[in-house]
Parts: C-alpha cells; sequence; structure tokens
C-alpha cells in the first residue's frame, strides 16, 4: 500500500520554479491552474476575476485526472486535491502540498450507498459482516462515509470486510501511504472491478462518490441504502453541523515558500469568483441554470445554511474540518491527529478587517 512515489517528499523535479511574466508592462507571477468545471471558479478561469500579482494559465479537466496527475507528478501550481489525499499528504513531516481554505466541492454522502437488493442489507448495522467495495480507502467521500458510519450509527469498521477495487475499471490502487487501525479487513483487487463484483455477488455492498455502473445499468440488482437520501443528509446537517468538504485547493509548496503572497491572493479571487456564482444563482431576472425554481431554491439553502451557503475560509468550516481529521485519523488516513490550523499557513488563516 506505499507507493514512493506518491509519498510526501515526491517525484524528482517537483521543486520546478514558478516564471515572473511580462502583463500590461507590469511583472507578475506566472502560475498553472487546474481544477474541475464549476461554476463558482468561472469567472477566475475565464480571466474576468484575477488574483493580484498573478497571471493563471487555467486547465479544466476531469477530477479524478486532476488528482492523479498532481500528486504522481505536481505537473501545474496550483490546483483541486481530495481532501482526503490533502490530509494525509499534511500529517507526513514536510508535504509537497500547501492549502488554501477554497473548497470547490462539498456533497453530503448518504447517496454514497450501494447495496444488493438481495443482500439483506435495509440499515447501517446490517454492514457488520458483510464484504464492502471501496475505490480507495483514502477517498473523501469513503472518509465521511464511514465516519458516519462509526460516529452516527455505532457500526464496527473491524467487522465489515473491505476490498479495494476500480469503481467501473479494474486497475485502481491507493494513492497514499496508510496506516489501517488494528482489525480492520482490507484486500485490495486491482484485477476486478466494484461494479463487476456487486453484479457477480462477490461483494454485498459499495460506497463510492461516483455512481457505479451496477446501480445505474444493472436492473435492480444494486439499490440505495439510503433512497430518500436528501431528507437524510438533511437531518445528519441539522444534528452535527458537518457539511462535507470533498476538495480543497492546494499550492505546491516550491511556489509558496518563494511566494508566500499567493495564498491569500489566491483565496481573495476564489472568493471573489464564488460571490459572483451566487449572485447569478440568486439572480430571479433571468435563469441562469436549467433548473425551474433555482433563485428560490439558493434563497431557501440559505436560510437553511446562513449567509453564505458554501463558505470558504477556516473558521466558518471549522466543525467540518475537525470532524474531518479525527476520522480521517481514526481511519489511518493520517499519521497523527491534525487540527483545522494546521492544514492551512498563517497567511490564509485570517484576513484584514476595516
Amino acid at each position: 500500500m506505499h507507493d514512493a512515489e506518491t509519498h510526501a517528499g515526491g517525484p524528482a523535479g517537483a521543486e520546478r520554479e514558478a516564471e515572473v511574466v511580462e502583463s500590461g508592462g507590469v511583472a507578475k507571477l506566472h502560475l498553472t491552474l487546474a481544477a474541475g468545471d464549476y461554476d463558482h471558479m468561472r469567472d477566475l478561469i475565464s480571466g474576468a476575476v484575477t488574483a493580484d500579482g498573478i497571471v493563471l494559465t487555467p486547465f479544466v479537466l476531469p477530477i479524478e485526472e486532476i488528482f492523479f496527475r498532481f500528486i504522481k507528478n505536481r505537473e501545474w501550481d496550483v490546483s483541486e486535491l481530495s481532501m482526503g489525499k490533502f490530509v494525509g499528504f499534511a500529517s507526513h513531516e514536510k508535504s509537497p502540498f500547501i492549502g488554501i481554505p477554497v473548497f470547490p466541492s462539498r456533497v453530503f454522502r448518504h447517496s454514497a450507498f450501494y447495496v444488493r437488493s438481495d443482500a439483506k442489507i435495509s440499515k447501517p448495522k446490517d454492514l457488520e459482516g458483510k464484504t464492502v467495495g471501496i475505490p480507495e480507502w483514502a477517498q473523501t467521500a469513503g472518509i465521511y462515509a464511514r465516519g458516519f458510519l462509526s460516529e452516527s450509527c455505532g457500526v464496527d469498521l473491524a467487522k465489515i470486510h473491505w476490498v479495494q477495487a476500480g469503481i467501473n475499471e479494474a486497475g485502481r490502487g491507493e494513492k497514499i501511504e496508510l496506516n489501517l487501525p488494528k482489525g480492520v479487513h482490507y484486500e485490495n483487487r486491482k484485477d476486478k472491478s466494484v461494479s463487476g463484483m456487486l453484479l457477480a455477488g462477490e461483494i454485498d455492498a459499495a460506497i463510492s462518490a461516483r455512481v457505479p455502473d451496477a446501480f445505474s445499468k444493472g436492473g435492480g440488482k444494486v439499490v440505495r441504502l439510503f433512497p430518500d437520501y436528501r431528507s437524510e443528509e438533511a437531518q445528519y446537517y441539522e444534528k452535527t453541523g458537518i457539511y462535507p468538504i470533498m476538495h480543497v485547493m492546494a499550492i505546491r509548496r516550491a511556489v509558496f515558500e518563494r511566494y508566500p503572497w499567493v495564498a491569500m491572493n489566491l483565496f481573495k479571487a476564489f472568493d471573489e469568483a464564488k460571490h459572483r456564482s451566487q449572485e447569478r444563482m440568486s439572480d430571479l431576472t433571468a435563469s441562469r441554470v436549467p433548473v425551474p425554481w433555482a433563485a428560490t431554491i439558493a434563497d431557501e439553502l440559505g436560510k437553511n445554511f446562513g449567509a453564505d451557503a458554501f463558505p470558504y475560509g477556516l473558521e466558518a468550516n471549522r466543525k467540518t474540518l475537525d470532524a474531518f481529521c479525527r476520522f480521517a485519523h481514526d481511519q489511518g488516513v493520517t499519521t497523527r491527529r491534525m487540527t483545522p490550523d494546521e492544514l492551512f499557513p498563517p497567511e490564509v488563516r485570517a484576513s484584514v478587517k476595516v
């Protein structure tokens, strides 16, 4: 479960320097950026919002490709990164990644539980004694899901047989070193997929952020453990205050150590792009997204989640970050129990007040 090339030390050549270029007669730092296709990043990607002192070259790519290439090769300077992988690296003495408290993806994960319809699993506790497929132990969605099972449902994770494999394709493996808790039964199957094993009856259930083909194309052989997952997730949030953070933005350490000011300047630009997106979503004048009553729904969610339903920054997310640090350490993803303050440098933990 240890891949020397993806350990905290990183691959050779990862410490290349960022370039300084001239833009409009002014010297600026040129940085490359990789992120998914989000409306709340649209204005930064397009250049409508800029970061002071920085010229960005953006790459909009599939999430799995972004994570793989950034962890493996550090191919860009600033990147969206799995929260699970990020905290795993952060728990080492000198992580190659410096975090910015910008969270592009937040998703409740009751929808991530899939079970065979004949497996006699109707509630979380029924997973004990069963075999459960996962794409990676350190996948963020799985960390939150197992934290929910353990802390909210009293499920003993050591009483489940965990099988790691690609969701729809064989060959996927872990990307960070694990230190699994004593008693946890974990098996790697690079020769099979989770979907294939579900349909063949080799496993009883799966936890996955991505919908398995076995669910969407399995003819009813695989169903969700929580069919009304939105209601369950709303109750979970009301009870715990946890709004799961899936992804975080990270900077290559070599860039941050030479130019520490980039962290806050990027944070401000990401935040401005997000606020512009929220204004579009709440605009009743025209339908900005192809969903009926989108502006009304956005307003209703604001009443449940506060003035900013999708907050960036440390303090607004401390409860969720603290829970995730606890989940990750209890599950052997981190080498030690991290705190939210340790995840981000002092430069982005607070902003100036006028």
